[in-house]
């Protein structure tokens, strides 16, 4: 299973990291909550991107671009193997700071890739 790092986690039922953060789970996928917002999700608190968790495979974004550039850092120490960039979240800066750094840029939808047995 692919331990995941959800950024841009919120406990609002009408979003899709909560739908992402509750199929991952249910796929068997261990997550970590990401965000600004406080409270839970599928069972996980929401926390601030002060712990950098060494065990990620997947970052998965649901940030627009404006706020990608404070995350920076943090996605580059936690080292993930691919960070999956959901529709609306693509950005070429990052992609590229990435590449540099061997992690894989994956533009494509979370839920999508679960449903398919892809992920």
């Amino acid at each position: 299973m692919k331990k995941t790092l959800i950024i841009g986690a919120s406990p609002d039922p009408s979003r899709y990291s909560y739908k992402a953060a509750h199929m991952l789970k249910r796929f068997g996928h261990d997550i970590v909550n990401v965000g600004i917002k406080k409270g839970e999700v599928a069972g996980v608190e929401i926390e601030r991107p002060l712990i950098i968790h060494h065990d990620i495979d997947t970052v998965t974004l649901y940030i627009g671009v404006a706020l990608q550039a404070q995350y920076h850092d943090y996605i580059l120490q936690t080292n993930p193997k691919r960070v999956i960039f959901n529709p609306g979240t693509e950005n070429q800066v990052l992609e590229q700071l990435l590449v540099q750094n061997n992690i894989e840029p994956v533009e494509a939808c979370t839920l999508v890739l679960l449903s398919i047995g892809q992920y």
